[in-house]
């Protein structure tokens, strides 16, 4: 299935279950993908909707100060707590609805503050959410019944949930985890990233609203109006707060781990795609690059480098120009490592105006002019390369050739830096899938697919934008935003 057929089938879905009506008011199609957006004069409404939440923070769940934030999301709990699951689900609907109503919104939001990724690919991935987040659905019941009575084990709430989420999938984050966590009867604090905080607190409104419309209350999903380090710190040390979830960086997650308290973290991956000799080489450049060039390789499943066997690497590189791709030259490749890294204390870090821009804007950075139809910067370098060794969130492949499919497991294995993140190869080979598989022991593993399928689009499987790599849990959904409770009746209640 095309990726405009993919998408087209999820909205129409979702409006299908919410009784939206099934033909978009209007289609904007870029890169032959085609995505459904609200008409000229619902998105200026939605416009004036967000100037009129920037000026009303409090009243949406935005509050001055994090103590304040918390102590309404503690309120709010308690009622939520106490709402049936159908109430639960009926939120959940609304909060899918406004998702695609404001799919457009958000991602134009997204783009301006932050200066990362592209709008197409960012509606994409609010039509993915609203249509494959879990929501009650997700909590299950067991029970055991026997001569000795009837045991059920039941997921119930932490309470309030902290969390931290980052610049690069804001919105989304705030929408997808809010999901999960109000499914499985939590209220959440959000500390958005300091380069995101509009987009992710017109979430938190819409959410908001969402619930008042639906009969819930309002506080379901709270944020501060102005988050700090001294604000997440706040919400790692707060009494009232039984979870964390934090998706971001490696600082952040180490801090929330050293909190004290249950923390779910999602942290960094620098991704690897292996290409042997057995894969579809043709079919295997076109979803290197698809996925690498997703969003401006901002997702931290993407393709980050690839290891290619000797055999196929001049064919896999000749597929790989024809879907787009600009193959720099070796004085190039250094005025890349001079414009997208910069060094701090002998330490590179990445160059923050250069995450999630364009492959054409990155060329044009180094004094290149290059063909409009570039998606995609790469070059041919050693596994120690500092621009293959860093996760860039830029759309730029570094390529290494390996004598054999068992050099190119050690390399990609010593490449992700057992982050336990994400891997994907290409190859029909089943013990070559196994054995890498085995080697890289990550969270996510997308065989002979863009990188992309992993998060349900293109792939089966739910959707989800906080992946646990650091913690263990992997995709999380809303089963992983409860704690296990067990409740004993002794000779009653059993079938004999």
């Amino acid at each position: 299935m095309q990726q405009s057929e993919l998408i087209n089938q999820i909205v129409s879905e979702v409006m299908k279950e919410l009784s939206l009506p099934s033909q978009p008011a209007n289609v904007e199609q870029q890169k032959g993908i085609s995505f459904a957006t609200s008409s000229r004069a619902q998105r200026t409404a939605q416009q004036k909707e967000v100037h009129s939440y920037t000026a009303n923070h409090a009243e949406y769940g935005i509050y001055s100060d994090i103590e304040t934030a918390i102590t309404q999301a503690r309120q709010a709990q308690k009622q939520v707590a106490r709402l049936p699951m159908a109430t639960r689900e009926k939120i959940i609907a609304n909060i899918r609805k406004k998702t695609l109503e404001n799919a457009g919104v958000l991602s134009d939001m997204a783009v301006a503050e932050t200066g990362m990724g592209n709008a197409t690919d960012k509606r994409a991935k609010h039509q993915l959410l609203a249509a494959k987040t879990p929501g009650i659905e997700d909590i299950t019941t067991q029970a055991f019944s026997g001569d000795s009575g009837l045991t059920l084990v039941e997921q119930g709430p932490f309470g309030v949930i902290g969390a931290i989420t980052p610049c690069t999938n804001p919105s989304e984050t705030v929408l997808c985890n809010t999901i999960g966590m109000l499914a499985a009867g939590n209220t959440v604090v959000f500390n958005p990233h300091p380069a995101a905080v509009k987009v992710s607190n017109y979430a938190v409104h819409l959410i908001n609203q969402a619930s008042f419309e639906a009969g819930g209350p309002e506080n379901i999903a709270v944020s501060t109006a102005r988050p700090t380090l001294e604000s997440g710190n706040a919400i790692f040390q707060h009494p009232d707060i039984g979870l964390l979830a934090v998706t971001g960086g490696p600082g952040v997650v180490t801090a929330a781990l050293k909190s004290g308290k249950r923390a779910i973290g999602a942290g960094a991956g620098n991704p690897p795609v292996l290409v042997d000799e057995t894969a579809n080489i043709k079919e295997a450049a076109a979803h290197i690059v698809a996925g690498a060039t997703f969003d401006n390789n901002l997702p931290c499943i993407a393709e980050k480098e690839v290891i290619a066997t000797k055999k196929i690497a001049d064919e896999l590189i000749h597929y790989m120009k024809q879907n787009g791709c600009y193959m720099a030259k070796p004085q190039e490749v250094e005025r890349l490592c001079e414009t997208v890294l910069e060094h701090k204390n002998g330490q590179p870090r990445l160059n923050r105006h250069c995450v999630g821009k364009s492959a054409i804007e990155l060329l044009k950075m180094i004094g290149i002019a290059p063909n409009e139809e570039i998606r995609c910067i790469i070059f041919e370098g050693q596994e120690s390369h500092i621009l293959i060794r860093e996760e860039l969130m830029m759309p730029i492949l570094g390529i290494v050739r390996a004598q054999d499919v068992y050099e190119g497991i050690r390399i990609a294995v010593a490449l992700e830096q057992g982050n336990r993140h994400s891997v994907h190869m290409h190859s029909k080979n089943v013990d070559h899938l196994t054995l890498f598989g085995q080697e890289a022991d990550t969270a996510i593993f997308v065989k002979n697919a863009p990188s992309y399928a992993a998060l349900g689009f293109g792939g089966e499987g739910f959707c989800s934008f906080t992946i646990a790599s650091r913690t263990g849990e992997g995709l999380t959904s809303a089963r992983t935003f409860t704690k296990s409770r067990r409740c004993v009746m002794g000779d009653s209640l059993c079938i004999r």
